[in-house]
């Protein structure tokens, strides 16, 4: 059984993450044996997020007077957090992956800026682009016009070359 002690550090580290994240993610980890959910942590590692397998009770008195208050709704039998630090998307695209390579568990919602999110619209956020997918799809639509300029103007200027240089060899015969 777990002491009072423990209890309120385990709460403690939930409160700090709710602070720190942008997008929680929760989960129903059913199914997936130790190595599986190691394999998650990492990869949601390498995207500046965590997953945390959460006691419903310990995650609600945690969540309280943060943005992710409204996240108690989603607690409900076994649970598990994936807290994005960074992108909005980049944890539920993570786990949207994991969960359709592995065919095991599945997404209850997600939190983000306050809102609950259902699983439908969480497995949507998770189709979303990341952040740095729209910044290199805004810079294409910028970068385009100036490239097509700088096209025209190369072939007007070598159609120019090319008639010069047949107006000298014609010149020449």
């Amino acid at each position: 059984m777990s002491t009072k002690a423990f209890k309120n550090e385990k709460v403690e580290h939930f409160k700090k993450q709710f602070e720190n994240a942008k997008v929680a993610v929760v989960t129903d980890y059913r199914g997936y044996s130790v190595e599986e959910i190691t394999d998650l942590r990492r990869r949601l590692q390498k995207n500046d997020a965590d997953y945390t397998v959460t006691k419903n009770t310990l995650c609600k008195l945690a969540s309280k007077g943060t943005s992710f208050e409204t996240i108690e709704e989603l607690l409900t039998g076994p649970s598990a957090i994936a807290f994005g630090f960074g992108d909005e998307v980049g944890a539920a695209k993570v786990v949207a992956g994991f969960i359709k390579e592995s065919k095991k568990g599945e997404i209850k919602g997600a939190v983000l800026d306050g809102k609950v999110l259902n699983a439908e619209e969480a497995k949507k956020l998770a189709l979303l682009p990341s952040k740095e997918e729209l910044y290199a799809k805004i810079l294409g639509s910028i970068n385009s016009p100036a490239s097509g300029i700088v096209f025209g103007i190369n072939g007007v200027m070598s159609a120019l070359v090319r008639a010069v240089d047949a107006v000298a060899k014609q010149k020449e015969a």
